[in-house]
């Protein structure tokens, strides 16, 4: 019987007729040459893979982002539930569905995370980096609060750049005490608090806020880059010193790490080195979340892109 369910509620044999959002989707051809739609589906509670088997439209790509309701049932495969899709469409302008059900959102106090931020912001001492942040958080503050921190990877929910950027700033200040005859606070404050301020223009949003695509500028430019190019443009306007600015864009183009990780340069001073390995530490603990959730304790996940391996999730 078929019963509206969450994705969290989800379990083999499952069968399921609801709303959901269109997390992302890509046609493509099986080995004896039939149409199939590969998916994710998405609501506040999680994601789950789905097949559309036999199906070549009109549901696809171009709907990515959007509330479709579906019918299907859960299997397993390679250790991840997956749905079998037997029915999908695009929601109806008319039909009536609660949004806060569906749009996953960061597990957090959005205001108060906001509000400790900017308290991180104002204990940065060197007077020059705390005004460059104080500008880019007055322009861009907004964007801050509620996009996406990525596509699919880590973080891919409402508020989750400024979840991803606090749980950074914690980090960097007790990484700053612990290592203080090394590392400049205020430093690696300013790159922590700004490191991925160009994901407001890396990427495109639906309606819902969730992130549907990499914008043209994300693709031929990167959140790094265009971050960094902020960065520049205001030191320049604030008169700040131009070592302070080198010092402080190398710290955004660098926080990849390696350029076959995106990175523009590799980090070349301490700061730097750190902004990258704590970007590196809560990125992948986000993976894990967000994977292991999906794992039945004492085994192991499917092979995970980002990771580039499986996970085991003990009891």
């Amino acid at each position: 019987m078929y019963s509206d369910l969450r994705v969290a509620e989800m379990v083999v044999g499952s069968e399921f007729e609801g709303y959901y959002v269109l997390k992302a989707a890509a046609g493509k051809t099986s080995n004896n040459g039939r149409p199939y739609l590969t998916a994710t589906l998405s609501d506040c509670t999680g994601d789950i893979d789905a097949k559309v088997w036999d199906y070549s439209g009109p549901v696809g790509q171009k709907d990515e982002g959007k509330v479709v309701k579906v019918r299907g049932s859960v299997s397993e495969y390679r250790g991840s539930l997956q749905a079998t899709v037997e029915r999908i469409r695009t929601a109806g302008e008319n039909e009536e569905f609660d949004i806060s059900d569906l749009v996953p959102t960061a597990p957090i106090d959005a205001k108060a995370a906001y509000e400790e931020l900017m308290e991180y912001v104002a204990s940065i001492e060197d007077v020059d980096y705390r005004r460059v942040c104080e500008e880019i958080y007055s322009k861009h503050g907004d964007k801050l609060r509620t996009i996406p921190a990525g596509k699919s990877v880590h973080h891919s929910f409402l508020n989750g750049l400024l979840m991803h950027t606090l749980n950074m700033a914690r980090q960097a200040d007790f990484l700053a005490e612990l290592y203080a005859e090394t590392v400049d606070r205020s430093l690696l404050l300013a790159g922590t608090c700004l490191h991925d301020m160009g994901k407001e223009w890396e990427f495109e949003f639906s309606e819902l806020g969730l992130v549907t695509e990499y914008s043209v500028k994300g693709q031929l430019l990167g959140h790094l880059v265009m971050g960094a190019g902020e960065v520049a443009e205001v030191c320049r306007r604030l008169g700040v010193p131009e070592k302070k600015e080198v010092l402080l864009t190398h710290m955004l183009l660098s926080h990849h790490g390696d350029p076959e990780l995106g990175a523009a340069v590799r980090p070349m001073c301490a700061e730097a080195e750190l902004l990258s390995l704590i970007d590196m530490i809560d990125s992948r603990m986000e993976i894990y979340e967000e994977n292991l959730r999906n794992v039945a304790p004492d085994s192991f996940s499917g092979r995970i892109f980002a990771l580039e391996k499986r996970i085991y999730r003990h009891n």
